[in-house]
């Protein structure tokens, strides 16, 4: 637990102010009280520094106009580790997402494509200067991670042989254990990654959009396009078609 302990006003209003922006357990105590028994962090100001010298807790000095780059520091000194926060995605239909603290895996997930940046973002809100790295296969999908993300280093990594062999028991990993060794891998720092789909990739498109449809009809190669950049999702699209067909009068699929 991060505990606040100081008698500066601004130290206070600042670093607690921010602590509660995002959303951290924290607790106040004036600088001679008691620490509480869970104290792992304590912030406190200059003035104090020398009063938690002999605890076992990571002590972090504010100053009053970096409550920020403090509550950065405490938030990487709560998650342990002593490790640099790294985000490893395998992309897919639904990509595998593992969290590491150093050397530690200390959150993992896989969900819909459409909710992978939601997810990714929540992981590395918190986190002082961390690192995305997005396996290179399936193409579509990376490049949709990879445009989508915002304010994060994003790496994309070459996936060779990043998916292990699973035995008996283990079906359904695949996918999350490639994304930690894409987290351990170096990659290429980027900021965008432009992808002009096969043919071969908008026929699976338009295949998937005739199995979502209720009138078992697919969407057009230029839908199936937006779809393939990101730009709308299959029911987006579909709802789209109808809508194009019905005002043109056009039963075509």
């Amino acid at each position: 637990m991060i505990v606040v302990a100081t008698e500066d006003f601004e130290v206070y209003h600042g670093v607690v102010n921010e602590l509660r922006d995002r959303g951290t357990t924290f607790t106040t105590i004036e600088p001679d009280d008691d620490l509480p028994e869970r104290t792992t962090v304590i912030v406190t100001d200059e003035d104090h520094a020398d009063d938690f010298a002999e605890t076992d807790a990571t002590t972090i000095v504010a100053e009053p106009d970096a409550a920020r780059r403090v509550v950065d520091q405490a938030l990487t000194a709560l998650r342990g580790s002593g490790g640099r926060t790294v985000v490893g995605v395998d992309p897919g239909r639904k990509p595998g997402i593992a969290v590491l603290a150093g050397e530690t895996v200390v959150a993992a997930f896989q969900v819909p494509i459409g909710d992978a940046v939601e997810v990714v973002q929540r992981e590395v809100h918190e986190a002082a200067d961390p690192i995305v790295k997005i396996g290179d296969g399936a193409r579509l999908q990376s490049a949709k991670l990879v445009n989508e993300l915002e304010d994060v280093r994003v790496e994309l990594v070459d996936e060779t042989g990043t998916t292990p062999y699973l035995g008996t028991g283990t079906r359904g990993m695949g996918d999350v254990l490639a994304a930690v060794n894409i987290a351990r891998l170096e990659g290429e720092v980027v900021d965008a990654r432009e992808i002009e789909p096969t043919d071969g990739e908008l026929q699976v498109i338009k295949d998937r959009s005739r199995e979502r449809s209720d009138e078992n009809r697919a969407i057009d190669a230029g839908l199936a396009r937006r779809v393939a950049t990101g730009e709308l999702t299959i029911d987006e699209a579909l709802e789209q078609h109808r809508a194009d067909s019905s005002a043109s009068g056009s039963d075509d699929g």
